[in-house]
C-alpha cells in the first residue's frame, strides 16, 4: 500500500506542470521588483533585457527573437544592453528564487522515492 501511494504521488508530482504554458515576469522599471506575471505562447521564452542606464524590461518573448540583431530592432531606443533568455516559469526574475524551484522538485521527487520504498 505505502509503495503504491509512493508511486501515485512520483507520477502526480512529474505532470503537474504538463498542460500548463510558460509564464514570465512583465515589468520595465529600474527597481528590479517585478510583481506582474504573463502567460506566453508555446513558442515564446522569458527574456530579462537590462539597459545600460540600468532600466531592465522583463518579458514574454519569441524564442527565435532572442537575438542581439533581433533584439536592437525591437527596442531601438535601448542604446546598450545585456540580456538573457530562459525557457522555464518565472525565469527572469533576475533573482536566485526561480533557479531553486527546479532544485526544489527534484529534492520532493527524491523524498518521495526515499519514503516509499523505506
Amino acid at each position: 500500500m505505502k509503495l503504491c501511494l509512493g508511486l501515485a504521488f512520483l507520477v502526480c508530482s512529474g505532470t503537474l506542470h504538463l498542460g500548463s504554458g510558460l509564464r514570465c515576469y512583465k515589468c520595465s522599471d529600474y527597481t528590479g521588483r517585478c510583481q506582474n506575471v504573463q502567460e506566453c505562447t508555446y513558442e515564446d521564452s522569458c527574456i530579462s533585457l537590462s539597459e545600460r542606464g540600468g532600466k531592465t524590461i522583463r518579458q514574454c518573448i519569441r524564442y527565435t527573437d532572442c537575438d542581439n540583431s533581433r533584439l536592437s530592432q525591437m527596442f531601438p531606443a535601448v542604446s546598450g544592453f545585456n540580456y538573457r533568455c530562459c525557457s522555464s516559469n518565472l525565469c527572469n526574475s533576475g533573482n536566485a528564487a526561480s533557479a531553486a524551484m527546479p532544485v526544489l522538485g527534484l529534492v520532493g521527487t527524491l523524498l518521495g522515492l526515499w519514503w516509499a520504498w523505506s
